[in-house]
């Protein structure tokens, strides 16, 4: 029965329901971040840096799309999480089924669009000519493979939704050894630089996607993937697109206002520039994920309580959320400040490199005191459903701040890559302005989902 999967989370220890579900989560995102770390790294070791200019901007387009239907599945996210909490087990089935069927279609139409524009977009993102092949070879397969990406983002939407985070840990886990394996091998003894980088991902996602499958199948998940129940319910599609909609810009954007910054950076350095914020990007990755799991904990945990009337169980899990996913980014923030030298050497040995890297380090990783905030809160807003305040938020921050401060510090004050850093900081922090002055005025108290 569908009711005795997933794990209702309106009831119990406010604290030990959270960290019952953030930790698996996080665990799970740290090693899913493995993937794009083990690209890099195996990359700059065995291939230099112009294929590592390659996987980064080549990964960047890949991101903006991933990001995109990553925010649109935040819908599916809280009306299956609201639906777990109310106990509507009929809108739970037809809410998972619709998100499948999206998934589908989503997926076919942006590989066939995404590899008519792939060599296009890759010009207008100013790739330097060393590593346009390169860049290239590696989205080229992404795209080809971005049901296999997609596929595993949906799935870890819904099973948050219904309150299980441990399952995608097992599956992710599995495919991460995979894919490091792969990497060496593809890119070693086989020479096949990027584009065996990307092949090693997709091959590792479609074995993470094509083994939840298999489990889901036998352990009573409330959909049997027989091609007769990928159907499309149109209120819960109206719904999933009015509540998922504005987090998928949100999401474009953040990525486009990253892609940008990319552009700049090609621009000032070249190819080593390119690769060094390539590798602060993967640290990033890792950086950030403490604040990204409690927030999408926080999401689901207060979607469950808000579904029941409970708010404030669901406002007392947004403030144990932060204070723990502040304290982590804080000790991040002290190991990016003292040892960035470290960090970049660990990818690669190059000296020009780890100079632009050190300069961009050193400005961006400010943005680690910040961003604890503004993500477990915004998770707070998400859960009533408040996600086009945080599309407005995220789109002001990034169009107005970020990409305006990256630029005028970098090209206008000289500054040049650690100019470019602080975009990141000054955004997040005009961001939270704003997220403050919106929990203040009690409108994230009204249920925008199911009220």
């Amino acid at each position: 029965m569908a009711e005795q999967y997933g794990t209702n989370m309106s009831e119990g220890n406010v604290v030990g329901q959270l960290m019952k579900f953030a930790v698996p989560f996080m665990i799970s995102n740290l090693v899913q971040s493995l993937y794009s770390v083990a690209d890099m790294f195996i990359v700059g070791r065995y291939a230099g840096t112009y294929s590592m200019s390659g996987v980064n901007i080549g990964g960047q387009v890949t991101f903006i799309i991933t990001n995109i239907v990553f925010g649109l599945c935040t819908g599916g996210t809280v009306l299956i999480a609201q639906y777990r909490g109310l106990g509507n087990q009929e809108g739970l089935k037809k809410t998972i089924a619709t998100l499948m069927t999206l998934m589908v279609w989503a997926s076919l139409i942006m590989t066939v669009v995404m590899l008519a524009l792939k060599v296009p977009i890759l010009h207008l993102m100013q790739t330097p000519k060393e590593s346009f092949d390169e860049a290239n070879n590696y989205l080229m397969v992404t795209v080809i493979g971005i049901l296999f990406i997609l596929g595993y983002n949906v799935f870890s939407a819904i099973l948050r939704g219904m309150g299980d985070s441990r399952r995608p840990f097992y599956f992710v886990s599995i495919a991460c050894v995979t894919n490091i394996i792969l990497d060496i091998w593809f890119v070693g003894p086989l020479d096949m630089k990027a584009y065996g980088a990307a092949l090693a991902t997709i091959i590792s996602q479609a074995l993470s996607m094509l083994l939840c499958v298999v489990y889901l199948r036998r352990h009573n998940f409330p959909f049997d993937f027989k091609p007769s129940s990928f159907r499309i319910d149109k209120e819960l599609l109206r719904k999933i697109f009015a509540i998922g909609t504005p987090s998928a810009v949100q999401s474009g954007v953040t990525s486009f206002s990253f892609a940008i910054i990319t552009v700049l950076v090609n621009m000032i350095g070249g190819v080593e520039a390119s690769a060094a914020v390539g590798v602060v990007s993967k640290f990033n990755g890792f950086a950030i994920m403490p604040a990204v799991a409690m927030s999408a904990s926080i999401s689901t945990m207060s979607a469950q309580n808000i579904g029941a009337g409970k708010w404030d169980r669901a406002l007392e899990c947004c403030k144990v959320g932060t204070i723990i996913a502040a304290a982590i980014s804080t000790v991040i923030f002290v190991i990016a400040q003292t040892f960035p030298e470290a960090v970049l050497g660990f990818f690669n040995d190059d000296p020009v490199m780890i100079a632009y890297g050190v300069k961009y380090m050193r400005s961006f990783c400010f943005d680690y005191l910040l961003v604890p905030y503004v993500f477990c809160l915004n998770g707070l807003f998400v859960g009533a459903g408040h996600t086009t305040f945080s599309l407005i938020n995220n789109m002001l921050s990034a169009l107005i701040l970020r990409i305006p401060v990256s630029l005028i510090f970098s090209m206008v004050l000289g500054l040049e890559l650690f100019g470019v850093g602080l975009g990141a900081p000054a955004a997040t922090l005009g961001s939270l302005v704003l997220i403050i002055w919106f929990y203040r005025s009690g409108r994230w108290r009204i249920n925008k989902v199911l009220g």
